[in-house]
């Protein structure tokens, strides 16, 4: 699975995990709802700075957007 493809599905999760919507994960984050919804469906990349902003908005370290869930280790 491709980095973008793990980064997206991780996002969605998190933030279904959080019971947050797009647009309230957008908010926190300080991004736009269509720039989360464009995340989630793996047709935006994705600057580090970003990153680490949905990261703190799911209050969660940013690597762990980034792993592999298939890859336990």
């Amino acid at each position: 699975m491709s980095l973008l493809k793990i980064f997206s599905f991780n996002v969605k999760k998190f933030r279904q995990i959080r019971k947050l919507s797009q647009e309230k994960l957008a908010e926190i984050s300080n991004l736009h709802r269509t720039y989360i919804s464009d995340i989630e469906c793996g047709r935006r990349n994705v600057s580090i700075e970003n990153i680490e902003k949905i990261a703190n908005a799911l209050q969660i370290d940013a690597y762990l957007l980034l792993k592999d869930v298939k890859n336990n280790d």
